[in-house]
C-alpha cells in the first residue's frame, strides 16, 4: 500500500533558503563596492536595489518555511533572527546608495573603504552560516573575522569624520557625515549577525 504523503511532516530546506539569502546579500555588497569605487555608478546602484528586492523574497520564503517545518537543523528563532538582521544589512546598503543620490553626494575614498570592509564582513558571515550545521568551531572563527572587519570600519569612520573638520562647505560636511553614519550603522548590524552566530553555537553546545 502506498504511503500517504499527508502523514509526513514538512521538511523545507530552511538553511538552504537562508544560504540563498546570504548569497544575494553578497551580490548586493559586491555591487555596493563597485558603486563606491566608481564614484556612484547608476548601474551598480541598480544592482544593489535589485539584490535587496530578491533578498526580501528569500526572507519571506524562509518565514513561510519556518511556519510549516516540523523540525529544523538550527533553532527556528536563530534562523529567523539571522535572516532579519541580514535583511537589515542589505537594506542599509541600499539606503546609503539612495541617500547619496538624494543628496547629490558621490561616494568618496572613505565610503569606498567602508564598502569593502562591509563586503568582507558579509563574506565571513557567509562562511560562518555555512559551518553552523556541522562545524561550530569554524562557524565562530568566521564570525570573529566578521567582527574584526567591522572594527576596521570604526577606524575608517573616525578618520573620515575627523577629515570633515577641514572641509569648509557645510552642505558637503552634512551630506558626508550622514553617509558615513549610515554605513557605520550597517557595520553594527553585521556585528549583531556575528554575535547571533555565536549565540546559536552556545545554545547547541
Amino acid at each position: 500500500m502506498a504511503l500517504k504523503r499527508w502523514f509526513l511532516p514538512e521538511t523545507p530546506d530552511v538553511v538552504g533558503t537562508l544560504t540563498e539569502q546570504i548569497a544575494v546579500t553578497v551580490e548586493g555588497l559586491d555591487a555596493l563596492v563597485e558603486w563606491a569605487g566608481s564614484g556612484g555608478s547608476d548601474a551598480a546602484a541598480g544592482v544593489v536595489r535589485d539584490a535587496e528586492h530578491r533578498a526580501d523574497e528569500c526572507k519571506r520564503e524562509l518565514r513561510r518555511a519556518l511556519r510549516t517545518a516540523f523540525t529544523t537543523p538550527l533553532d527556528a528563532e536563530d534562523l529567523y533572527w539571522l535572516s532579519e538582521r541580514l535583511d537589515a544589512v542589505l537594506n542599509g546598503a541600499k539606503d546609503a546608495v539612495r541617500e547619496a543620490e538624494v543628496m547629490a553626494t558621490p561616494p568618496d575614498a572613505a565610503v569606498g573603504e567602508m564598502a569593502v570592509l562591509l563586503r568582507q564582513g558579509v563574506g565571513h558571515i557567509q562562511d560562518a552560516v555555512g559551518h553552523l550545521v556541522g562545524d561550530s568551531d569554524e562557524a565562530t572563527t568566521a564570525a570573529d573575522a566578521a567582527v574584526k572587519s567591522q572594527r576596521g570600519m570604526e577606524r575608517v569612520y573616525r578618520r573620515a569624520m575627523s577629515d570633515l573638520l577641514d572641509v569648509d562647505d557645510l552642505r558637503v560636511v552634512m551630506a558626508r557625515r550622514e553617509l558615513y553614519r549610515r554605513l557605520s550603522r550597517v557595520g553594527d548590524m553585521l556585528v549583531e549577525v556575528a554575535e547571533r552566530v555565536w549565540y546559536a553555537v552556545v545554545k547547541e553546545a
